[in-house]
């Protein structure tokens, strides 16, 4: 058997072994070429039709910046899309700007400095030094911006309502009693209103009366140009890949975001009063395929011009009914195996797909020659695969829906373990790479479908398929 670490490299030579009735076993090509993924589905769709255009300004409507997604949640959230609080945020140019810049700095308790704050027409960010002292930093509008702000807040000043995402695609409620450590006003997003269409991204949001205020506790500080700056309580996070969001694509550093949009190493704990240090080179501008993490969830950012180059969902179907139509066999039952419909993506079918997540064979359900009751087998942590004997992980396999978290549009080959989702090699050996914050100190791996921490070493693992007997 392979070391798992060599099966989810996601080369594109990689093939699957599968036995076809009383002839000996051979390789089937996860690729266009395969009896499973004919020709057709490869190419059933151009990448860019169903999404947007590969330039924003080509538009008719308005001008898309990109979109944001949220981490564990498979195409949409489990209680349903609904206003400003769904699965994916798209950004498009306001027909009236609402960007701000800085302007007036009030260095001391100024008329002035009291006044721009209690105005509710005018943007501000306070910074409390002690009990006698605040700077308040004016912010005018800026006609060459837009801006959206993303926070747990419902009030009117939040874009896109986010809420703490729990393992297994579950989004935390109102009502329950976990207390949230996302910010109620977490970042805000400029964005260029212009081509090149830059997205910058800044901690911490303006409330319902155009303030941000940093109390006595928060991380501040003046820089040498006199200005002020700091960071939230748990902090804005951001990870940028390298060489872009594609087949190519590694894990960068993770680095905090300030207030004014300035880059710094980690603090030691998210809530540390000790900044980390100030990475100059570095900028806060949103790059295809960048991590923003606002401690309880994680989102993805998608430009318009990457969203063109991905798989459409129409695609990752097709794909699905070629899969299917090849007509894998349970080697155990010699029942025929389906991936359930999109729609159906949570429903266990009396067809689905499981799979052995230590060897990768794929199975039907089944007892395992009376062994076990379902019941009991429900409780077991790990079995045995009937075909090599290898012991681990029994799932079922799912289809990860969200084209978004796609590097390219290649066949489903991979599952992540031990959730059981399943994607490209690619996409599955990046996400597998990319340790995730979780908590206020910790980071692992975790897919992106599910958000589920991954285990093996690897994190992913290629599915054996067996076709129908002869």
């Amino acid at each position: 058997m392979r070391n798992t670490g060599d099966e989810c490299s996601g080369a594109d030579g990689d093939a699957l072994r599968v036995t076809l009735g009383k002839s000996s076993p051979f390789l089937l090509l996860p690729h266009s070429s395969s009896p499973f993924l004919p020709l057709k589905a490869a190419h059933m769709f151009s990448l860019g039709q169903e999404n947007i255009p590969s330039s924003p300004a080509s538009t008719k409507g308005p001008v898309k910046y990109g979109e944001l997604i949220v981490l564990g949640c498979n195409g949409s959230l489990p209680s349903g899309d609904k206003g400003r609080r769904k699965s994916r945020f798209a950004l498009s140019r306001r027909n009236k700007a609402n960007g701000v810049k800085p302007s007036t700095v009030h260095s001391s308790c100024t008329p002035q400095a009291a006044k721009a704050v209690s105005n509710k027409e005018q943007h501000s960010i306070s910074y409390t030094l002690s009990r006698a002292q605040t700077v308040v930093v004016e912010y005018t509008q800026d006609g060459s911006t837009d801006m959206f702000q993303i926070g747990r807040s419902t009030e009117i000043p939040i874009d896109y309502v986010v809420t703490d995402t729990l393992p297994g695609g579950q989004i935390q409620v109102d009502g329950q009693t976990v207390q949230s450590t996302i910010s109620r006003f977490a970042c805000r997003i400029i964005c260029q209103r212009d081509a090149p269409f830059t997205a910058r991204i800044y901690a911490a949001g303006f409330d319902s009366s155009k303030n941000i205020f940093l109390g006595e506790k928060a991380a501040k500080w003046r820089m040498q140009d006199g200005h002020m700056d700091g960071l939230t309580t748990n902090g804005v996070l951001v990870m940028h890949p390298r060489q872009g969001f594609t087949q190519d694509s590694k894990p960068g550093l993770w680095r905090e975001i300030s207030v004014c949009g300035n880059v710094f190493t980690l603090r030691e704990t998210r809530s540390s009063q000790q900044r980390g240090k100030m990475m100059e080179p570095e900028c806060n501008e949103l790059v295809d395929g960048s991590l923003v993490d606002l401690c309880g969830a994680t989102l993805l950012w998608r430009t318009a011009e990457g969203l063109a180059h991905t798989p459409t969902v129409k695609h990752l179907e097709a794909l699905r009914q070629e899969l299917n139509a090849g007509r894998p066999q349970c080697p155990v039952g010699l029942n025929t195996l389906a991936f359930p419909s999109m729609r159906r993506k949570d429903v266990l079918d009396e067809k689905q797909p499981w799979a052995y997540l230590r060897c990768g064979h794929v199975h039907g359900y089944h007892g395992w020659g009376g062994r076990r009751n379902p019941e009991v087998e429900a409780e077991c942590q790990e079995r045995e695969c009937p075909m090599c004997r290898t012991r681990g992980p029994y799932k079922p396999l799912w289809l990860g829906c969200e084209a978004a978290f796609y590097l390219d549009a290649e066949p489903p080959t991979h599952t992540f373990i031990p959730c059981g989702h399943v994607c490209s090699a690619k996409t599955a050996a990046y996400w597998s790479q990319i340790p995730l914050p979780h908590g206020t100190h910790t980071f692992h791996s975790a897919c992106p479908f599910c958000i589920e921490a991954l285990s093996g070493e690897a994190g992913c693992i290629k599915l054996i398929f067996q076709s129908p007997l002869d």
